[in-house]
């Protein structure tokens, strides 16, 4: 068994110890690229390793995939490939943004049980908003169910898209501000229809894809493949329903 709010209050505090004290107070030997044009700082290394003890605490024996753990061993992905309980965590979602200042940063951490993702926990530590799902229980943001906008016509719908090309001069509006974090918070608080990214790391995407999928939302691989907690190839498409999806990857492929 796995205490739902425990987890909450772990990362909440632990963005409170380790993310929000740094934030706008970098120094430039706390910040670094771990691979050309991608940034870490000393807020993600420190928050990632607080996290993974603490984590491992609640379920003994489970593994933990985090992100910038991954970034000096890619082998921990293949845990994600095989049975039992695998934590999920992306300590700041963001980091370019938090580094220069910008608040669009988060926390991510995702519960995979034999490949399956079970719950999900997102945090917006400046907003102080919290968004959770859990497997079949619907998805929240505090003691509010949350749900996907209603579909409407293609030349209605806003989303995030990084090279959105012919598709922004058919829908209102595409923009992309550098976190996944909260691109699913606007999927599911009203100010998104869709999302599309080509880039699948599974700590970008395990707990947002659960959430927008209990909020009633729709999402596959682009390929019509669905989407699995793992590093995979191929892009990623999330839409209010699964007609719209269809309307969209018709442009976006």
């Amino acid at each position: 068994m796995m205490d739902f709010d425990k987890v909450a209050s772990i990362i909440t505090e632990t963005a409170a110890e380790e993310i929000l004290p740094r934030f706008n107070h970098l120094s430039a030997g706390q910040i670094r690229e771990k691979r050309p044009g991608e940034l870490v700082t000393e807020a993600d290394t420190e928050a990632e390793r607080v996290m993974t003890r603490r984590l491992r605490e609640l379920i003994p024996g489970a593994g933990v995939v985090g992100e910038e753990a991954v970034a000096a061993d890619p082998a921990l992905l293949r845990l994600l490939e095989g049975e039992g309980a695998v934590w999920i965590i992306d300590p700041v979602d963001g980091t370019a943004n938090f580094a220069k200042g910008n608040p669009r940063f988060a926390v991510i951490v995702a519960l995979v049980r034999d490949g399956v993702t079970v719950a999900g926990w997102i945090l917006d530590p400046l907003g102080q908003r919290m968004i959770t799902a859990e497997l079949g229980a619907g998805a929240w943001l505090g003691t509010e169910r949350l749900a996907v906008l209603p579909t409407a016509p293609l030349a209605d719908l806003t989303g995030s898209v990084k090279r959105s090309g012919r598709l922004a001069s058919m829908v209102a509006k595409c923009t992309r501000k550098g976190s996944a974090a909260h691109d699913y918070i606007d999927l599911v608080t009203g100010k998104l229809h869709f999302a599309h990214y080509n880039r699948l790391m599974p700590w970008d995407h395990a707990a947002g894809v659960l959430i927008h999928a209990e909020s009633g939302g729709h999402a596959a691989l682009t390929s019509g493949m669905p989407y699995r907690p793992r590093a995979q190839e191929g892009c990623l498409l999330l839409a209010p329903t699964a007609g719209t999806w269809t309307s969209l990857q018709a442009v976006i492929e």
